[in-house]
């Protein structure tokens, strides 16, 4: 992937891993369009870093997505790179008697239908170019999930999935299609504390690694060396695989 002189759209770009990646590439001299739901919050990351601009969208509202590419294609006829970073990470309780299931259809209108309507939305868009990305953030999780985050974990399975159709539908055209798969990073994604976790990669870190990646080597799947246990537990037969999973979730 070309690392400068793009002009990119970030979604979910108001904080977290969104928001450090947007401050990366633009250091790096891209035009960098970061868009969420709340004005404020992507006002205070542009004032962080003059030339930064900002988009309103509601990635949960079909009607939202497509008033919205039609004003950023407007606005950014050079648009070449997407990058479907929002999402949300919440706990579930499936040993309730009457299950909540609000939860599970947020996580999955945020973490996997917005990524799929955007991209389709924007697609006839990034062909127009030269050269275009599709980049789609999925997790470990999707490889070795986490039992407490069960939606979440299976949407991030579903990303992984639909990055390798898309990538393989797309072949013949100048879209390329990467996934960024974060290990467990220091981010507010499921609460302030997770920011602090030494448990957690430091975000810096993850961000100089994942842009080290992108500039040293042409690869579909963007995995730091920190997710590599998650990425590949399946290669470690049955046995492997379950020992792995109890690390992570607990006996069972």
């Amino acid at each position: 992937m070309k690392t400068t002189g793009n002009t990119m759209l970030i979604t979910g770009g108001g904080s977290g891993i969104g928001r450090a990646l947007a401050e990366a590439f633009h250091r790096r001299g891209n035009q960098v369009i970061i868009a969420g739901r709340r004005q404020a919050v992507l006002d205070e990351v542009a004032n962080a870093n003059p030339g930064m601009a900002t988009a309103v969208l509601d990635v949960t509202d079909a009607q939202d997505i497509a008033r919205f590419t039609q004003q950023i294609v407007c606005d950014y006829p050079a648009l070449n790179v997407l990058i479907n970073n929002a999402g949300i990470m919440r706990a579930e309780d499936w040993t309730a008697e009457n299950v909540d299931t609000a939860t599970a259809q947020a996580t999955i209108a945020t973490s996997l239908l917005a990524p799929i309507l955007l991209t389709a939305a924007l697609l006839s868009q990034l062909r127009k170019q030269a050269a275009s990305n599709v980049v789609n953030v999925s997790s470990g999780l999707a490889f070795l999930p986490l039992a407490i985050t069960p939606t979440y974990s299976a949407t991030k399975a579903a990303i992984h999935s639909f990055s390798e159709s898309l990538r393989h539908q797309l072949k013949d055209t100048a879209v390329e299609v990467i996934e960024i798969a974060p290990p467990y990073v220091q981010t507010e994604l499921m609460g302030a504390q997770q920011a602090s976790d030494p448990r957690a990669m430091p975000l810096a870190e993850f961000i100089d690694e994942v842009m080290q990646l992108l500039e040293t080597y042409d690869t579909p799947e963007v995995l730091v060396q920190r997710v590599h246990r998650q990425r590949f537990a399946a290669a470690q037969g049955q046995a492997g695989y379950q020992e792995l999973f109890t690390q992570v979730n607990g006996p069972h």
